[in-house]
């Protein structure tokens, strides 16, 4: 019977357009977010700088998350995914021009990073959204599975190709690519076909009553709320870690933009490694022992970092963690996508992601302050601490037993 659903997974011709989609932005995206905190790092030599970017890569999940999901849920989702990887095809021709005409300033990174994120968070809104109405309920966790593998693998080979090509090339010709995946994602979207979802909504009431019936579903479904309350305090903790881990490798450690790149490949793998194994895991435990456990991997990650002497070493704590939040991820999208009436799925979805980012660009601001006046290491011993927390809080909590 799974053989026969794994099969129909890939005969179905929509799902291979959003997986060919998620795996060419992916191999782009890893150009993007290797070359934009180098940039940065070698116009400013600042670690508040690059905190700050990623920072503002996270601000569209808090200011317009609830707005995004509840246009998704309201407008046609195909268009919804159309416009938004058209908005991102243009944002990023316009670094790549200020690049060319060597007029690249931060405020111009800021800003139009911040389109860029916004137009793709949009489009993630809408492409989660969208799965449950090409799959069937039972191909969810493979689909995901999928989903999450190729996006993983692609993080396994991306930020060293990227890391080649920015020390061989240039910031120009890596971020090129990123604007030719996204160029070729746009082209994808025109063909996708996109069922309508069960139930008609009426779009005669205001945006804002669509937003309150997001949050009344999320705070009543307290099998999707407990994961969701501990991811925010999850998300402050890594937020205090990855806006100067860059800063910590090649400032610190010496690590070249080579290294850097092979530092993140070599993080991927352990999130290659859970996508792998989240099928076989899942059928001999529940998702809440596999989501509460995955956080002894975060505590196990930080430990390492916090006596890390090389790059190597760094990837290796990264690798641990991506295996864990590869885990997490698959088991709270699953959750989130079968317990979520779909029609409400793209408004639960906005708000839930607005409210676990809420405290990243607090944790990046914080860790961009603090590593420029104090040892960066005390900052991942305290996000050691809060997942051992947040481990002992969900190790005592029903919904460990609950899914």
């Amino acid at each position: 019977m799974k053989a026969a659903s794994e099969l129909s997974l890939v005969k179905n011709r929509d799902f291979l357009l959003l997986w060919g989609s998620s795996t060419i932005s992916s191999f782009g995206m890893q150009m993007y977010s290797i070359a934009i905190p180098l940039l940065i790092y070698d116009l400013s030599r600042s670690a508040l700088a690059m905190s700050m970017m990623r920072a503002i890569e996270f601000f569209p999940n808090i200011f317009l998350g609830m707005l995004a999901g509840a246009l998704v849920d309201r407008l046609n989702r195909k268009t919804m995914m159309v416009w938004t990887s058209f908005i991102q095809v243009l944002s990023m021709c316009g670094i790549v021009t200020l690049l060319l005409t060597n007029h690249i300033e931060l405020w111009h990174l800021y800003i139009l990073g911040f389109i860029l994120s916004s137009a793709g968070y949009t489009f993630g809104n809408a492409n989660h959204s969208v799965l449950p109405q090409i799959v069937s309920k039972d191909q969810l966790t493979s689909a995901n599975a999928k989903l999450s593998f190729i996006d993983t693998l692609i993080r396994m080979i991306g930020p060293g190709i990227a890391g080649v090509l920015i020390a061989v090339f240039s910031y120009t010709s890596t971020l090129t690519i990123y604007l030719v995946c996204l160029l070729i994602m746009y082209i994808f979207m025109q063909f996708l076909n996109v069922p309508p979802t069960a139930k008609r909504e009426d779009t005669s009431h205001s945006i804002w009553k669509d937003m309150k019936e997001g949050i009344f579903e999320l705070f009543n479904n307290k099998i999707l709320l407990t994961p969701t309350i501990a991811v925010i305090f999850s998300n402050f903790a890594s937020s205090l870690v990855i806006g100067v881990l860059i800063f910590f490798a090649t400032d610190q450690l010496g690590a070249n933009s080579k290294q850097v790149g092979f530092m993140f490949t070599i993080s991927a793998v352990g999130g290659l490694i859970g996508a792998s194994l989240i099928s076989r895991i899942r059928k001999r435990f529940g998702r809440g022992v596999i989501y509460t456990y995955s956080l002894v991997f975060d505590i196990i990650s930080m430990c390492l970092l916090l006596f890390a002497q090389t790059w190597w070493t760094i990837g290796i704590s990264l690798a641990i963690r991506t295996f864990s939040t590869t885990l997490s991820n698959i088991v709270y999208f699953t959750i989130r996508q079968e317990f979520t009436p779909n029609h409400l799925l793209g408004r639960v979805a906005g708000t839930s992601s607005m409210l676990m980012k809420l405290t990243l660009p607090l944790g990046l601001f914080i860790a961009g302050l603090w590593a420029e006046w104090f040892p960066i290491r005390i900052l991942f011993f305290i996000s050691m601490c809060i997942f051992i927390m947040l481990f002992a809080r969900l190790f005592f909590h029903p919904f460990k037993k609950l899914v």
